[in-house]
């Protein structure tokens, strides 16, 4: 009686939709012809069908209760579509009571947790240069390994790198943005991350291109670097999302006691749209954080820019590339797919399903304007307030 209620419940909740649910190789809802196709797998997915939130659909992928056919963009709108949800106005900040989220311990559990999967699977869907951020598209046309080109030179122009000057990667990845400003401006870089495969990585690079003198990689936290040390730019890309709100004023502090007097940081990452959001609704937010991003946090941008400012930084300049990151994410989607039979191999049905779903349902909310992405240029100032700075962006488009 129970799962009669619960197909008449399911049955409702997909009326009019472009879907059909199966069971056991019999279709119990929805349109036949329809672009997506749910096949049930285990009947706990029947109370998550009947009453769905985005989240709990993306966990019932994931963990296989469920399979879904059809191409991912009409799945993620189908989604939305069932779930009758606008994530982006989960308005209320989480109270999260876990002291310990962001320790040292445990940030380089979380990075390790999702950086140290395979170097050679993000190698089957990131461009030749493994960048692992999202990329600019200047005209819209580029394929991937050039827009990812044109985002590192563009960072390299607001940050302005000039020959001889020192210059920080804070979370470095697998080192695509410090061998473009090594090569082609001339500065003497320093890599920190606290993956291990990607140390690996950028270490070897450094040695088969005889860099020793000109680039440094190190296995640390940007809260251990020496405060001896200090760089006259400094940037940080796709990292600051692991941060914690809470510790946003440490990490900005931390920056500004790196930064020599006059020079550069840009901080380049995901924001939400929500002014009071603590993250995704509609269960997203709780779902990444269990399977793809533990620990990761985000605030709206006008967070960033009050806790960049009272560290002592100045905002120079602010841009978002919401819709750069959609177009790269369903880039990254596709290639992905492509290689599903590589990637399966290398890390197993379980963990290609977290990639696809999360990549899928980034790509989706980016697109829908729930979340953002903003690089930020801020400067820091000498004792009577002279900032040297442009008037205006030539130096950017050049």
């Amino acid at each position: 009686m129970f799962s009669a209620l619960l197909q008449n419940q399911i049955q409702k909740s997909v009326a009019g939709l472009p879907v059909s649910v199966s069971w056991n190789g019999e279709r119990i809802a929805g349109d036949a012809d329809a672009k997506v196709a749910i096949l049930v797998n285990d009947a706990k997915v029947l109370a998550v069908l009947a009453k769905p939130t985005l989240g709990g659909l993306a966990r019932a992928y994931v963990e296989g209760w469920m399979d879904l056919q059809g191409k991912a963009q009409d799945i993620l709108s189908l989604g939305q579509a069932y779930c009758g949800v606008d994530a982006r106005n989960d308005a209320e900040t989480r109270k999260d009571w876990r002291w310990w989220r962001h320790t040292r311990s445990q940030d380089r559990r979380n990075i390790n947790y999702h950086y140290d999967v395979s170097n050679d699977f993000y190698g089957l869907w990131l461009d030749r240069r493994r960048v692992y951020s999202c990329a600019y598209f200047a005209d819209g046309n580029e394929n991937l390994d050039l827009a990812q080109e044109k985002k590192l030179d563009h960072i390299c122009r607001k940050l302005m790198l000039k020959p001889g000057e020192t210059f920080l990667d804070i979370g470095c990845g697998w080192g695509g943005l410090v061998a473009h400003a090594v090569e082609h401006y001339g500065v003497k870089a320093l890599g920190i991350t606290l993956s291990d495969n990607q140390h690996a990585h950028v270490q070897r690079m450094i040695e088969e291109r005889g860099w020793q003198d000109r680039l440094e990689v190190r296995l640390m936290d940007y809260r251990d670097l020496p405060a001896h040390q200090t760089f006259d730019k400094i940037a940080s890309v796709g990292m600051f999302e692991h941060v914690g709100r809470k510790n946003l004023r440490v990490y900005f502090d931390k920056i500004y006691s790196l930064l020599n007097t006059g020079g550069l940081v840009m901080n380049h990452g995901i924001t939400s749209v929500a002014v009071k959001s603590s993250g995704l609704g509609s269960g997203i937010s709780e779902f990444i954080d269990e399977y793809v991003f533990p620990g990761g946090e985000l605030t709206h941008v006008s967070n960033v820019l009050a806790e960049l400012s009272m560290s002592g930084l100045e905002p120079l300049d602010a841009e978002n590339l919401r819709p750069h990151y959609g177009k790269t994410l369903w880039e990254w989607v596709e290639r992905l797919e492509q290689h599903s039979e590589q990637a399966l191999s290398m890390i197993g049905e379980r963990k290609y399903r977290i990639w696809r779903i999360y990549m899928a349902g980034s790509a989706f909310a980016f697109d829908h304007n729930w979340l953002a992405l903003f690089q930020i240029v801020a400067g820091k100032p000498d004792a009577q307030g002279v900032m040297d700075y442009p008037y205006n962006r030539s130096h950017i488009y050049r």
